[in-house]
């Protein structure tokens, strides 16, 4: 009698033990997505550089996102030559995929691996950041040159609250295809080191 209760109990449960995860359509994986402002700190034509961007993806089951990232810089790093309009400081900047593996998402503190696949562009611009006017030619320059980027960074990310983590990290930049007198793939190619404000749901 026992043994015909345990042989019942588990054909029943059979069917749980096969179900099938899928991406789409499945119960049992959990989706969500975020939003995120980073802040770099990096050498740029071997100078101090702050690269200012954002970041955002669709997460699933708290453990990979998919998304897109772009970073710009946002502080004036002199140019290695002089721009066409005499301008003397450097324009520079990128984006692209972004993928990332989350760890133990749900623990206080934990840590992430992330890279971006991307390309980007570098140029001249002029001093004066209120100055520059796209039309005349005193932001990018128009002869700017695109580039290959590939970033891989890690992160500890701490959860502050349900929707809001912090984190802090390091990336290296691998940039090919450079050919601007503004700067090359070496000066541009580099660590950094990264703060992450991310808002969402997790």
């Amino acid at each position: 009698m026992k043994t015909l209760l345990f042989l019942a109990g588990f054909l029943a449960s059979f069917p749980l033990l096969a179900q099938e995860q899928t991406l789409v359509g499945s119960s049992s994986i959990d989706h969500g997505g975020y939003g995120a402002l980073v802040i770099k700190f990096t050498s740029v034509n071997d100078k101090f550089g702050v690269l200012v961007g954002a970041r955002g993806g669709w997460i699933i089951d708290h453990t990979f996102a998919i998304g897109l990232a772009g970073y710009g810089l946002a502080n004036e790093v002199p140019a290695k030559g002089i721009g066409p309009l005499g301008q003397q400081y450097l324009n520079f900047g990128y984006g692209g995929l972004d993928l990332e593996y989350i760890a133990n998402s749900n623990s206080l503190v934990h840590y992430s691996l992330h890279t971006l696949i991307g390309a980007g562009a570098v140029g001249y611009r002029s001093g004066d950041w209120e100055d520059i006017s796209w039309s005349h030619g005193n932001g990018w320059d128009a002869r700017h040159d695109r580039f290959f980027v590939i970033e891989p960074g890690v992160n500890i990310d701490l959860n502050v609250t349900t929707w809001f983590r912090a984190s802090a990290g390091a990336s290296y930049r691998f940039i090919g295809g450079v050919g601007s007198d503004a700067s090359t793939g070496k000066d541009l190619s580099g660590p950094s080191g990264m703060l992450t404000f991310r808002f969402g749901s997790f």
